[in-house]
C-alpha cells in the first residue's frame, strides 16, 4: 500500500512525518483491500489541520479531518474518525446473518 504525507502552507519534522506513516499503516490495516493512504498537514489561521484519506479497492474513499493547536493533535484527532468507522464495518462484516424470525399469531 502507497503512503503519502504532504504540507501545504507548512513544515513538518521528520519525526511527525513517520508518525504519520505510521498511524496511516495502522488505519489501513482495519480497512479492506486499501490502494492508499494520504495524509495531509495544512495551517489555517492559528489552528493546525490535518488529513486523512484512505482509497480502498472498491474506489471509496474515506476522508477524516482533525484539527488543534499542533499538527500532532490534529494527527491523532484525524485519526479517530476511521478507526472508529472501519472497526464498525469490520465488526458488521464479521458477524453471521441469522434467518428473520417468523411472526406468531
Amino acid at each position: 500500500m502507497e503512503t503519502i504525507v504532504t504540507a501545504r502552507h507548512c513544515e513538518i519534522s521528520q519525526l511527525l512525518q513517520e508518525r504519520a506513516a505510521t498511524i496511516a499503516d495502522r488505519v489501513s490495516a482495519l480497512a479492506m483491500r486499501p490502494i492508499s493512504c494520504t495524509v495531509v498537514f495544512d495551517v489555517e489561521g492559528t489552528k493546525s489541520l490535518a488529513e486523512l484519506r484512505l482509497l480502498d479497492a472498491r474506489g471509496e474513499t474515506l476522508v477524516s479531518r482533525g484539527d488543534g493547536p499542533d499538527h500532532r493533535t490534529a494527527l491523532h484527532g484525524a485519526e479517530e474518525r476511521p478507526t472508529r468507522q472501519l472497526e464498525t464495518a469490520s465488526g458488521r462484516q464479521r458477524r453471521p446473518r441469522r434467518a428473520p424470525e417468523a411472526a406468531e399469531g
